[in-house]
């Protein structure tokens, strides 16, 4: 199976981490420009031994890659192998669960519209309702607890375990009871998946003739969302505020798309696997007047990194709020014979002016404080960048 170049999110969620995923789909994951052909690395196998798989020693991802394409190994060992790489964005989906990714990334996804985040204490909070979609004509509001999907309680369980509870065998149409607390209150409630879109744009139109667009990850056809949302707007004179707070990434062709939108041609990153260079660049005739504010957070990952740091170099845009996750490595998947998939870290990218983003982040033009009102910010600093003529 060919397989897109990734740069990934983190699949196996560490406990006490507090990351938002859809019921049915995560959305923070990222395939690059193009398919790398039938090999686990587009046809250049990773010139390493696999003598320590053989030997039963740990390995880097690079050995477990080969072993996978020389099929030394079978799903489960290869399950056990990324699990002990040390790698912590390295990841193994069974042939289901890699359905359910790459529905997501064609902006849909088997669910019941509730997004989710685990608190540190390890109760599985829902911080969104999507409208019209099974969770909210069954009245689920944000802030209640799911306790329990089918009996099974998932109160301290990962949450990909909770998200592939709740996407049962990725078939719309399929019941799923649901355990909940509000307030004090307990209730279950006996719900129906269906496909989703995963609505990942959302437009405002805010005073001041400010166009704000929210992209909640980069799936399929964000970019021309994007654009159409720019170029159609009867009036952003007074610029566009471009949020990307809790974007944990998706589709690097997205991403590129996006600054396609922003800029006249030109770098937007620069990537390596396994050592051989590769770099992004935008498309000519971007609209390079309209004033551009980019709002981060903690939970800007990834490509919505790569985005926003590359706004920046380019000197494009005033990017405000607080200092970004700093995710910066590209995935690979290799697949395996019954469909499941091993996703592998191959390299890294960088932005324009040549920094990394792994480990360190994009620090905003502007830091706003947990308490501070960011959006206020971006909207005061969008009012000093003028109109343009």
């Amino acid at each position: 199976m060919p397989g897109p170049l990734t740069f990934g999110r983190p699949r196996r969620i560490r406990r006490g981490a507090t990351l938002t995923l859809v019921f049915g789909a995560v959305l923070a994951t990222g395939a690059a420009a193009g398919g790398w052909g039938d090999s686990p690395t587009g046809g250049r196998k990773p010139q390493r031994s696999s003598a320590r798989i053989a030997a039963g020693s740990v390995a880097d991802t690079d050995e477990i890659a080969e072993a996978i394409h020389d099929g030394k190994v079978g799903s489960q060992a290869a399950e056990a192998l990324v699990s002990r790489s040390g790698d912590r964005w390295s990841a193994f989906y069974t042939a289901q669960e890699y359905e359910g990714f790459q529905q997501s990334l064609d902006g849909r996804y088997v669910g019941v519209g509730l997004w989710v985040r685990r608190l540190d204490d390890g109760r599985i909070e829902v911080s969104r309702v999507q409208g019209g979609s099974p969770a909210a004509r069954g009245h689920l509001a944000v802030g209640d607890w799911l306790r329990s999907i089918d009996g099974t309680k998932v109160i301290g369980r990962p949450v990909t375990e909770v998200v592939s509870r709740l996407r049962g065998t990725n078939d719309a149409g399929t019941a799923v009871r649901l355990g909940l607390q509000r307030a004090g209150r307990t209730w279950e409630a006996n719900l129906r998946r269906a496909l989703l879109p995963t609505e990942a744009v959302t437009v405002q139109h805010l005073a001041g003739h400010i166009t704000s667009v929210k992209i909640a990850a980069f799936t399929k056809g964000v970019g021309r969302q994007v654009r159409a949302a720019v170029h159609d707007s009867n009036d952003s004179s007074g610029g566009v505020l471009l949020d990307l707070r809790g974007n944990s990434g998706g589709l690097v062709t997205e991403a590129v798309s996006v600054a396609s939108t922003f800029l006249n041609g030109g770098l937007v990153a620069t990537y390596d696997v396994h050592g051989k260079q590769q770099a992004l660049y935008a498309d000519d005739g971007g609209d390079t007047e309209t004033p551009l504010v980019v709002l981060v957070d903690a939970g800007t990952m990834s490509a919505a990194e790569l985005l926003s740091g590359a706004f920046q170099d380019r000197g494009r845009a005033v990017v405000v709020g607080s200092r970004t996750f700093g995710k910066g490595s590209v995935q690979m998947p290799s697949a395996l014979p019954d469909g499941s998939v091993a996703e592998l870290t191959v390299g890294h990218y960088r932005l324009p002016a040549g920094r990394s983003v792994d480990g360190r982040g994009i620090a905003p033009d502007l830091a706003v404080s947990g308490g501070g009102n960011a959006e206020a910010e971006a909207r005061e600093v969008l009012s000093g960048l003028g109109t343009p003529p």
